[in-house]
């Protein structure tokens, strides 16, 4: 069976940056699940992965546009200290979730002081070129309710 719109993808991945630097990867024994054609996937990995098959293994090399988008000078801001009530220490790398317009987003403090906390917006990979190295474990039809939610349940998948 070949990867298509509407198939549950088990696979094995590592995901290194421009570096060679392992960013994630998945664990041993434990492949990543998914339904592919459900925006589960970074548009540039679903892809590349198109038409594959079980034990396929995959190498791709996906630029920005296809992943996490440039990074966006106009996603940092500056913020009053007291929108962090109740956290006493704020450090750099720390990540928090705020509610925007658009819905919930992820930010990561770039600096803090007394009076104010420098945040990102930006996903954390946003303006890099992401190195996957993929072997497709298996693939399956898709069951009737994961198409409804539009992602995998069980193992290797998630339930909402």
């Amino acid at each position: 069976m070949q990867v298509g719109s509407n198939k549950v993808i088990s696979l094995d991945y590592t995901l290194r940056n421009d570096a060679g630097d392992v960013i994630d990867q998945s664990a041993p024994d434990a492949p990543l699940s998914y339904l592919h054609g459900h925006n589960n996937l970074i548009p540039g990995l679903e892809a590349a992965l198109e038409d594959k098959a079980q034990g396929d293994q995959v190498e791709a090399i996906i630029p920005p546009e296809e992943a996490y988008g440039a990074y966006n000078e106009q996603l940092i801001q500056d913020v009053p200290r007291e929108m962090f009530q109740g956290i006493e220490h704020i450090e750099p790398g720390m990540q928090f979730q705020t509610q925007t317009a658009q819905g919930p987003q992820l930010v990561t403090v770039k600096e803090a002081n007394d009076d104010s906390v420098k945040i990102d917006g930006n996903h954390v990979l946003a303006g890099e070129t992401l190195h996957f190295d993929v072997t497709i474990k298996d693939v399956r039809e898709a069951s009737a309710e994961e198409l409804e939610h539009g992602h995998v349940h069980g193992p290797g998948g998630h339930a909402h």
